[in-house]
């Protein structure tokens, strides 16, 4: 049986390093919205330099997300820690529970937002590491100013939305 083989080596050095880097638990989220959302930079593209960018996001009950969008230089993977999460998953609407795994290739139609009743916690993963934090704490004021500044804030940052059936093309 023949097996996939492993990357090339980048670290050539006889003894190893000290370099882990610990998050805590209790660490407090980095970005809280107004709406109460909040998200905690786990692991960011400066963290990991750029190898991915991991995000701790906990959305209050009945937060709308970001409707259907794909990205042409990373993938984005959502992973549910807490609660009932609906994902578009480029085709339809599933509901992603604690446990439940959804990987979005480079190119992929993908949406996601909490139509509960309760809030949902879930972790994402983004390959190669990008530099998401902007993002975050500035898409809901681009948004709102809206026009030709928006759109290259979203290209700045892979983001592109369609119109398809998981909703309407916007942030």
């Amino acid at each position: 049986m023949s097996f996939p083989e492993y990357p090339k080596p980048r670290y050539l050095g006889d003894g190893g390093e000290i370099n882990a880097v610990l998050r805590e638990a209790d660490t407090p989220a980095d970005l809280t919205a107004g709406s109460g959302n909040r998200t905690s930079y786990v692991a960011t593209h400066a963290t990991t330099g750029g190898e991915f960018g991991l995000y701790r996001v906990e959305l209050v009950a009945h937060s709308p997300g970001p409707s259907t969008h794909f990205h042409r230089s990373i993938s984005e993977s959502f992973f549910v820690l807490d609660g009932q999460l609906s994902l578009f998953n480029g085709e339809r609407w599933v509901t992603g529970r604690a446990g439940d795994f959804l990987y979005v290739p480079v190119g992929g139609l993908h949406a996601f937002r909490n139509d509960s009743d309760a809030s949902v916690t879930m972790l994402l993963l983004f390959v190669p590491g990008a530099p998401r934090e902007e993002y975050f704490e500035r898409v809901g004021e681009m948004a709102a100013k809206g026009g030709e500044e928006f759109q290259k804030f979203l290209a700045r940052h892979d983001s592109f939305f369609v119109e398809t059936e998981g909703g309407p093309g916007k942030a």
